[in-house]
């Protein structure tokens, strides 16, 4: 496997358009399969975190009020992350408010993401769902810590993109999983799935 970056995010909400901010995030380079380096902060974006939000994932008003400015650990983490492509489990979610939380600091994101929650819909079509904690389970993932927090979720989508790479070199003979298969396999049907890697292996 290339070297990627997976990162993750607690927020306030569900989506910054409607003034939700980030609380927590995780990330980590996985390198040949490994985990090699970790960045995690909470981060204080001088906004509420809601009850509901607290319940779920443990981080207080406290907690945050404590915490680094969410520029500074923005800057931070873009630095950590640099050039590397991007992974998520339901991606469209952490996309959101990474490229928003950049924003804030003068920073664009340069590269795409790719999402493991979509490309697990393909490969493992018969779980009960594709939640990170349901696939976890279903494919006896090792236990991270608890979920809803940014790192134990992070080390998670890292665990999940590698039990799917052995998924598809077992099933499909393929080399390696790149991020631009990963790419390509989040928006095939699951019909389609075999037949869109034998095309993909035949024209490497």
């Amino acid at each position: 496997m290339e070297t990627l970056a997976i990162i993750d995010f607690e927020t306030t909400g569900l989506s910054p358009g409607e003034g939700a901010r980030a609380t927590e995030i995780a990330a980590v380079v996985l390198e040949n399969g490994q985990i090699v380096r970790h960045y995690q902060s909470l981060m204080n974006a001088g906004v509420r975190v809601p009850f509901f939000i607290t319940n779920l994932t443990g981080i207080t008003n406290e907690m945050v009020r404590c915490a680094p400015p969410a520029a500074k650990v923005m800057q931070e983490v873009a630095d950590f992350v640099g050039d590397l492509p991007l992974v998520a489990h339901n991606a469209s979610f952490d996309r959101k408010f990474w490229d928003a939380e950049l924003s804030r600091v003068g920073r664009t994101r340069q590269q795409e993401f790719a999402c493991t929650m979509l490309v697990a819909r393909r490969v493992y079509p018969t779980a009960p769902n594709h939640k990170l904690g349901t696939l976890a389970a279903f494919a006896r993932l090792p236990d991270t810590g608890k979920a809803h927090r940014a790192m134990a979720d992070t080390e998670m989508t890292a665990h999940l993109l590698c039990h799917m790479e052995e998924t598809l070199i077992q099933r499909f003979q393929i080399g390696h999983l790149s991020h631009a298969l990963l790419r390509v396999l989040q928006r095939v049907k699951v019909a389609d799935l075999q037949s869109t890697i034998r095309k993909l292996i035949r024209a490497a």
